[in-house]
């Protein structure tokens, strides 16, 4: 179950089925992020791909030498597009290839457009989403709901996005939702509506074990996206916003013009691959060791690397030893200005806080805690804020909670009102009266016996010490004693043995921890393979906007349509 190898071999596939020759790769803008995803342009000019085009524009030329390799998401526009293309063809053949389903009626209205008899083939292909990592995947979608509801066109794209996933992973599964959330249960219905009406497409060869699909609700964890991260890829979403692929440095004081924008992408980029879940420290010493490697190499490479700023000074200084490691000067680049940032904010102090927040039950230590970093001019509003809704979150019914006097600290530190309203819109979102899991670890006994021996293992532990509500669903799926009264089975069937392939999807986007626990689970649990996706990957800023969207506190109040990211 490898979601990254799905979309491209769906790619390799048609490019290979159109033969030799010239090409052009015609898409959409959607269909552009999921194949840059997965390949760099420079491996597809190798398969003789020579041109990228969108079929959204006006003014491309007639190139009658090369051959159309059209993937396009399966719309109206598109396929409008698509009619005007064929009766004034540019290309001398068209391979036409959908990411998801096509009616029959829209083949037809194709068929009538190519009078001149260029279309070759027209197929579906199921690559309708982003694959983030082999493990997760993303629909790149914000703003779904409408208070606790859909937003009316969303449904509809969540639940294609959702069935090409089970379409290119083969794999045809019974259905549990989170119970809690009317909108678990629909999209569930609406997957199952799908797999029912296209049954001859679902016809896969049966496993012992029939695959899962679980689908949860991100209210019921509204606390992993609030918190700082402290591994490479979630700490650079969370810091400088990875959007597919690509980080945004221009704003970097003194950046060089060359890493203004930079892709980071485990499939062609081993430092990255091989770092993305080491933590912080552990990545600054792995780049210490890779650049004292490459001076090695160098006869006059004498001087000690002790510093960040002693590596970018290197890199800076060799412009030949630039170009022989481009891979290098990106990562001390980023790691560079993830230090500066983790610094400036003073994320190391506000970090354990939020850990605490989220681990710990003292409240009288947290309500000292949180107050003294918000009268701390150094503490950013953004972080702020999310120190108070994680104490909202966490202590909402507290006898003697203090939210209102934080709310008060907040107005006096001149915090926005749209921030300040966020903190409820966060307890309407992800609070008590919502939630359907006990997101907030019990205080017997036993548990705070673990939660100190957690705290136990080593300082960086503090800063790591939490896990994502996901990891004890999961654990509790795979051993059988997940609540079919939590999580009930849609259909009267249910499954009998321990669940084997599991696609795990959540409503209102996933994070990059939680990628992290799906990864870990991967490798420590033989015989269980599980993927998961969600309608976004979040960080702090844009989980609060879909907070805000949710709440009809965006710009445009409730009615606003939901963005692609």
């Amino acid at each position: 179950m490898n979601v990254t190898l799905a979309v491209k071999q769906y790619i390799s596939k048609m490019i290979e089925s159109s033969g030799p020759g010239m090409k052009v790769l015609l898409m959409d803008k959607e269909t552009t992020s999921i194949v840059s995803m997965v390949y760099t342009q420079s491996e597809i000019l190798q398969k003789e791909v020579y041109l990228f085009e969108r079929i959204d524009s006006q003014n491309r030329d007639n190139m009658k030498h090369l051959k159309a390799i059209c993937f396009l998401r399966p719309t109206k526009e598109n396929v409008e597009n698509l009619i005007q293309e064929l009766r004034r063809p540019k290309y001398s053949v068209y391979f036409i290839y959908f990411s998801n389903v096509i009616s029959k009626s829209e083949v037809k209205a194709l068929a009538e457009a190519d009078e001149q008899e260029v279309v070759a083939e027209v197929q579906e292909f199921y690559g309708d989403f982003i694959a983030v990592n082999p493990h997760l995947f993303s629909l790149n979608l914000q703003g779904v709901a409408r208070g606790r509801s859909w937003e009316p066109t969303v449904l509809p794209r969540v639940t294609q996005g959702l069935t090409s996933v089970l379409l290119s992973l083969k794999k045809c599964p019974m259905i549990r939702y989170q119970l809690s959330s009317d909108m678990a249960k629909r999209l569930a219905e609406s997957v199952k509506q799908i797999i029912t009406k296209e049954y001859e497409l679902f016809d896969f060869r049966k496993t012992e074990v029939p695959p899962l699909l679980l689908i949860l609700d991100r209210s019921d964890d509204a606390i992993t996206p609030l918190l700082n991260q402290w591994t490479y890829q979630a700490m650079v979403h969370e810091l400088l916003s990875l959007n597919n692929n690509r980080i945004d440095l221009s704003r970097v004081p003194g950046i060089n013009k060359d890493l203004k924008e930079v892709v980071l992408s485990a499939e062609n980029d081993e430092f990255y691959a091989n770092n993305l879940y080491l933590n912080f420290g552990e990545i600054g010493t792995n780049i210490k060791n890779l650049m004292e490697d490459f001076q090695k190499k160098r006869p006059k490479g004498q001087q000690k690397l002790e510093s960040i700023t002693d590596m970018k000074a290197f890199v800076d200084n060799y412009p030949q030893f630039k170009k022989m490691s481009g891979t290098v000067s990106k990562h001390v680049t980023v790691v560079g200005e993830l230090s500066r940032l983790v610094s400036e904010r003073q994320l190391m102090e506000v970090s354990e806080v939020e850990q605490e927040l989220a681990c710990q039950n003292d409240h009288s230590n947290a309500q000292q805690n949180v107050r003294r970093l918000l009268q701390n001019p150094r503490v950013s509003e953004l972080d702020v804020v999310r120190l108070v809704m994680l104490y909202a979150l966490r202590y909402e019914r507290h006898s003697s909670s203090i939210l209102s006097s934080l709310m008060e600290e907040l107005n006096r530190r001149g915090v926005s009102e749209k921030y300040r309203k966020m903190v409820q819109a966060m307890i309407d979102y992800g609070g008590k009266r919502v939630r359907g899991s006990d997101l907030i670890t019990p205080t017997d006994a036993v548990a705070i016996t673990k939660q100190f021996f957690k705290g136990l293992k080593g300082v960086e532990n503090v800063y790591t010490q939490h896990q994502p509500l996901l990891h004890d669903t999961l654990d509790q799926l795979i051993k059988g004693r997940l609540k079919d009264s939590q999580f009930p089975y849609l259909g009267p069937s249910s499954l009998r043995d321990r669940p084997q392939d599991i696609i795990v999807f959540i409503i209102g986007g996933a994070t990059y921890e939680e990628a992290l626990t799906v990864y870990n689970l991967n490798r420590t649990m033989p015989g269980v393979r599980i993927v998961l996706g969600g309608t976004t990957i979040h960080n702090t800023k844009s989980f609060m906007e879909e907070v805000a969207l949710a709440a009809g506190l965006g710009h445009g109040g409730a009615s606003r349509p939901p963005t692609r990211r």
